[in-house]
């Protein structure tokens, strides 16, 4: 990623026409940099606002095609090297079928988690219009979360782009933590 002064700069001199591109691609510190130059009055914050949202939402969708398309291009041999056998992809199909909401919510909730979660999404073959709703309506608080932060602290964004990946870390092994402890409680139940 390009030094922070840069991106300060390239998003105060091109507006939305680079924060969309921006925000697609690493979204909250941009979303955080983003409302600071609104609250300087340098950016539109409903502008702000839209354009983080609706490109968190297109960056999910993108994972999701990933998911649901990118699976063709790789040969089943080479995703059984990563663990993606026939057997775990079943579990994961009928894991969306029955909690995809839950799912989508946790992994956009723990954001270094999030990736992984939409990109099974699609290889689950989770309803599309129901996808882009659930991730909608998670993107909005989160988005505003970070407009929030923002515009408050945004003098600081650099400091809270290291709190923001040291809470995706810390949500992330909770988030582990707890699915092992109901994988484990299952299986003892199930005995």
């Amino acid at each position: 990623m390009m030094p922070e002064p840069d991106l300060v700069a390239l998003i105060q001199s091109h507006g939305l026409l680079i924060l969309a591109p921006l925000a697609l691609i690493e979204g909250p510190v941009v979303t955080v940099i983003a409302a600071y130059l609104a609250r300087l009055g340098l950016m539109d914050l409903p502008a702000v606002v839209i354009c983080v949202i609706l490109a968190d939402v297109a960056g999910d969708a993108l994972f999701y095609a990933l998911g649901r398309h990118g699976r063709r291009l790789v040969p089943q041999r080479w995703l059984d090297r990563i663990g993606l056998t026939r057997p775990r992809l079943a579990r994961l199909v009928r894991a969306f079928r029955a909690q995809g909401t839950r799912l989508l919510v946790v992994g956009k909730l723990t954001h270094s988690a999030g990736a992984a979660v939409l990109t099974a999404a699609g290889i689950a073959r989770m309803d599309f219009g129901k996808f882009l709703l659930v991730n909608l309506l998670a993107s909005i608080p989160k988005s505003l979360l970070f407009v929030g932060l923002g515009w408050v602290f945004g003098s600081a964004w650099q400091r809270i782009d290291d709190w923001i990946f040291h809470g995706a870390l810390v949500l992330t092994a909770l988030a582990a933590l707890a699915g092992t402890l109901w994988f484990v409680h299952k299986r003892k139940v199930g005995r």
